[in-house]
C-alpha cells in the first residue's frame, strides 16, 4: 500500500518499435510488480500505429496502464514528454522499454522525496548481455555505450549533477520550473543514437531552481538488456561519436563549464585508470585488458571528435533544438 502522505508515481515508458514487443510487455509487468505501487503506467508510443493499436488492445482492461500516442515530433525526448504532460502523478519516473526494475525500485525513489529540496532521482541500471556475458574488450567506464552505470559514477546515495534518463525520476515542479526534455538532443528511433538530454535538463533544473538537490541511490536497480548488435566495436564507435555530437548541442544550451563539468572528472581520473588496468590485466595475462585499454582510447577519440563536429555545426546553426513548456496534465496526486 502507498503511504497516503508521499506524492503517487506515474511511471512513463516509451516505446517505438514492435520488435521489443515482449521486452516492453516485460517492462509494464516490473512496475506492476512493485512493492510501492505506480500510480500509473503510461506507454507512449513514438509514431508507430500498429504498436499503438497494439498495446491499446493488450492493456484496454487494465486501469492502470495507459497508451498514449506521441504528441510532439518522433523523438525520445517528446515521447517523454507527452508522458509527462498526461501523468498525474506528484512524481515521474521514466523505465526503458527494454528494461525491468526490480521489486523496490519505486520505493527507493519514493523515499529520497521526503525531502522537499529533491527534485529528481536516479538509479543503478544493470546490463543484460545478449550474449550472456559481457564482451572481453568492453569496458566497464563505458557501460552508459549501452545505457547502463558505468564505472566512474558514485555508490550509495549521493548527489549528482544530472540523473541517466533511462532509469531516473523527477518531482513534477522540477517540470514547472524548467520544461521538459529538449527535442533535438536525444534520441530518434534507430537512428544515430544521441544522447544527453537528461544531462541538459539537470542542468537547466539546477539553474531554474538553485536550492534543488538531484541524487542516484544505487539501491533503486533496473536490468536493462544489452541487443547482439551493441556487443561490437562499430556500434561503441558510433555511440561514443554520437555523445560526442550530444555534448556540443547540451554545452551550446548550458555553457561548456557546466556542461562538460562531471566529463572533465571523468576524462582526467576515472578513464585513465581504467587503461592503467587494462594494462595491468594484459601484463598478468587476464582476457580483454589490452583490448579494453585500447578500447578507452579509441572511445575517447571518437567523442572528441564528436564533440569537435558538433561544435562546429552547432556555430554554423546546423544543430538546433528546443525546449518546451508542459501542461499540467491530467491531474495531481
Amino acid at each position: 500500500m502507498r503511504d497516503p502522505g508521499t506524492p503517487g508515481v506515474s511511471v512513463v515508458i516509451c516505446a517505438y518499435t514492435e520488435d521489443r514487443w515482449e521486452d516492453v510487455l516485460a517492462a509494464v509487468a516490473s512496475v506492476r510488480a512493485q512493492s510501492r505501487p505506480a500510480l500509473e503506467t503510461l506507454l507512449v508510443v513514438d509514431h508507430n500505429r500498429v504498436l499503438l493499436d497494439r498495446l491499446d488492445k493488450e492493456y484496454k482492461e487494465t486501469d492502470d496502464v495507459r497508451v498514449l500516442a506521441n504528441a510532439g515530433p518522433r523523438g525520445l525526448s517528446a515521447g517523454r514528454n507527452t508522458g509527462i504532460a498526461a501523468s498525474r502523478g506528484g512524481i515521474v519516473a521514466f523505465l526503458d522499454d527494454d528494461a525491468v526494475a526490480e521489486r523496490d525500485w519505486l520505493k527507493h525513489f519514493a523515499e529520497a522525496y521526503d525531502d522537499p529540496r529533491v527534485m529528481a532521482v536516479g538509479g543503478r541500471t544493470e546490463p543484460v548481455w545478449a550474449s550472456g556475458r559481457r564482451p572481453d574488450w568492453f569496458p566497464e567506464e563505458f557501460d552508459w555505450v549501452v545505457g547502463c552505470t558505468y564505472r566512474g559514477l558514485p555508490r550509495g546515495r549521493v548527489r549528482v549533477r544530472n540523473v541517466l534518463g533511462g532509469n531516473a525520476s523527477f518531482r513534477r515542479e522540477a517540470f514547472d520550473a524548467a520544461g521538459g526534455f529538449a527535442t533535438g538532443i536525444g534520441r530518434d528511433g534507430d537512428r544515430l543514437p544521441l544522447g544527453g538530454e537528461e544531462t541538459e535538463l539537470c542542468i537547466r533544473l539546477s539553474r531554474a531552481r538553485p536550492d534543488a538537490v538531484l541524487l542516484i541511490d544505487d539501491r533503486a536497480v533496473i536490468h536493462h538488456r544489452v541487443p547482439e548488435v551493441r556487443e561490437h566495436f562499430r556500434y561503441f564507435r558510433t555511440r561514443t561519436y554520437a555523445e560526442g555530437l550530444s555534448k556540443a548541442l547540451v554545452a551550446r544550451s548550458v555553457g561548456a563549464e557546466k556542461g562538460l563539468e562531471s566529463e572533465r572528472r571523468y576524462t582526467t581520473r576515472v578513464l585513465p585508470a581504467g587503461v592503467v588496468r587494462g594494462l595491468r590485466d594484459a601484463l598478468l595475462a587476464r582476457p580483454g585488458g589490452a583490448a579494453r585499454a585500447g578500447a578507452i582510447v579509441a572511445g575517447v577519440l571518437t567523442a572528441a571528435g564528436g564533440y569537435l563536429v558538433g561544435s562546429v555545426r552547432a556555430g554554423r546553426g546546423g544543430a538546433t533544438f528546443s525546449v518546451v513548456g508542459l501542461g499540467e496534465g491530467g491531474g495531481r496526486d
